[in-house]
């Protein structure tokens, strides 16, 4: 594991030279191969190197974080032709990439704990200096003070841990099975506004629509799978709590995804309707992972993975019609499939994938998951129920809207797209679809 953090590490000085660009985003192609050659898929931590590991499920998250990574930097390119401070761009980027990767293989939840909230200051760096709005300030606030106001009792929770297992370590701290109802509350609110939950999800919508293609692709892709996976991490020590108030988290999200659907059915903008549909996705995923049943399990980290394909390469099409229109309005943003037409190609698979349909991995993951929830609960059909039909409504409200009608008579310069636009895409979808293919991977990995 040291290697891929080296490697990282020395990345870095190429970014204070002259147009070392797409040798930087080169470099995080051939890491990200060299990850998947890796790939000792063992339930058990393997590759131990000091403090770090992989097992299944840091494998497919630092996989997905170093390919997410590199698409970035792909759908940068605005930032690279204006040359707008590109250096400090690539330097914040690589950061971001080296706390992350630090996060999902560390073996100490301590130190998972410090990187956890470490990617934070990257991120808030991206909104700030590469948004687009004024407000982006305020967005970089709520995004801190969300994330920064339940780490403390976080902090104080992982302290009493050690204090009482002596041990940091996620596979020792697995023995105990602690009944302490304020420690369960204090190691769990963090993941739960992280990733993000209905009623603390406030920070999510604005930060996406301030911060700049980049931040909000990785905001997507993987800060929200920090807390789905931190929660993976926590979980089996306050099992025991767990069947008493999971039923909490569990009502909550369903409510909640059903209620942000609706709200998605209003939106105007864009990029806060495919941050609204994250947190409705993210709702499921929560639900299914509190059911704390085998397919719950491995349903919300099927569903992780498909997200982070799925929303980024979503963000990925709304900038690139930003870029031409120079507004996300659907007003305005309509009719695209006379503007440019093999970009609407694009947009129908990601559309699929976002209201989960085959083959894409989504609809695995929200198959495994409805069983998983239903099993729960039966209550929760009409909510699910709700929540599908939702889905596919305002997936087909965002294509049918943005493509389909007169377009814009403003719009009067014709770029259909360029290469670099189209690999970009066709990157986010490949995988989304092939992994369906391989799936035991994801799904047999307790």
């Amino acid at each position: 594991m040291m290697k891929i953090l080296f490697f990282i590490m020395f990345i870095l000085p190429l970014c204070f030279m002259k147009n070392m660009f797409w040798m930087v985003q080169g470099l995080l192609i051939m890491l990200s191969f060299i990850y998947i050659l890796m790939n000792n898929l063992d339930n058990y931590f393997m590759n131990i190197s000091y403090f770090m590991g992989n097992d299944v499920l840091s494998y497919g998250l630092i996989l997905l974080s170093i390919w997410i990574c590199m698409l970035m930097m792909m759908a940068s390119g605005l930032v690279y032709k204006m040359n707008n401070f590109i250096n400090l761009f690539m330097i914040n980027l690589l950061f971001l990439l080296l706390f992350l990767y630090l996060s999902f293989s560390s073996m100490n939840l301590f130190l998972f704990y410090l990187f956890f909230e470490s990617s934070l200051i990257p991120t808030l760096f991206l909104i700030l200096g590469w948004g687009y709005q004024p407000e982006r300030l305020q967005a970089g606030i709520y995004l801190l003070f969300y994330t920064l106001l339940v780490s403390l009792p976080m902090l104080m929770g992982i302290i009493y841990l050690y204090n009482d297992l002596s041990t940091m370590n996620f596979y020792l701290m697995n023995n105990y099975l602690l009944n302490y109802e304020l420690l369960y509350f204090c190691m769990i609110l963090a993941f739960l506004v992280k990733l993000p939950m209905f009623l603390v999800h406030l920070w999510l919508p604005k930060a996406h629509v301030e911060a700049p293609v980049s931040g909000s692709m990785i905001l997507a892709g993987i800060m929200l799978k920090l807390g789905g996976y931190g929660l993976l991490r926590i979980l089996p020590i306050i099992q025991v709590l767990g069947l008493k108030l999971n039923f909490i988290w569990v009502s909550i999200s369903l409510v909640g995804s059903v209620l942000v659907s609706l709200v998605c059915l209003r939106q105007v903008d864009l990029k806060s309707l495919i941050a609204y549909s994250s947190v409705a996705h993210m709702g499921i995923v929560l639900s299914g992972l509190m059911t704390m049943t085998y397919w719950g399990i491995s349903g919300s980290y099927i569903l992780m993975i498909a997200h982070g394909l799925c929303s980024s390469g979503l963000f990925c099409l709304a900038n690139i019609s930003y870029e031409r229109l120079g507004s996300r309005s659907l007003f305005i943003n309509k009719g695209l499939l006379n503007y440019m037409p093999s970009m609407s190609l694009w947009w129908f698979p990601l559309c699929a994938g976002n209201m989960a349909a085959p083959p894409t991995l989504n609809l695995l993951g929200e198959i495994v998951l409805l069983n998983s929830i239903v099993s729960y609960s039966f209550l929760t059909m009409i909510f699910l129920s709700l929540l599908s039909f939702f889905s596919a409504a305002y997936t087909l409200y965002l294509y049918a809207y943005s493509q389909h009608g007169n377009f814009f008579s403003g719009s009067y310069s014709f770029s259909s797209g360029n290469f670099r636009e189209f690999f970009l895409i066709f990157l986010h979808w490949f995988p989304l679809n092939l992994l369906i293919i391989k799936s035991d991977f994801c799904l047999f990995w307790l």
